[in-house]
């Protein structure tokens, strides 16, 4: 068992999100101190981070492939965008504009 990543107390869900992503490609992970953030104070704060660790070591190079693309194409640093057909200002997460549908780009 090899350990995949250590994410901040902050991103519990998001480490559950990418546990659940390599699972659905055949990689098996467990979740640890995912439940500890309330006890930050009690224990040091870096006790109480979310590790992500691969079960299978053979299949450590993979969920490191994935977990690479997830973390370079995270939504939340795409650009806001103007959508060309009714000009509404969309957030860079919309693929498509809220007010009249059409695709982004």
């Amino acid at each position: 068992m090899k350990k995949l990543h250590v994410f901040n107390y902050w991103d519990r869900q998001q480490a559950g999100l990418i546990k659940e992503i390599l699972a659905n490609e055949g990689i098996q992970c467990a979740l640890r101190n995912d439940q500890l953030s309330s006890a930050v104070g009690e224990i040091p704060f870096i006790e109480c981070c979310p590790e992500l660790w691969v079960i299978d070591d053979e299949a450590f190079p993979r969920a490191q492939m994935f977990l690479k693309a997830w973390l370079e194409n995270d939504i939340s640093m795409l650009d806001s965008w103007v959508c060309p057909v009714c000009g509404e200002f969309c957030e860079g997460q919309f693929g498509a504009c809220w007010s009249c549908g059409v695709l982004r780009e």
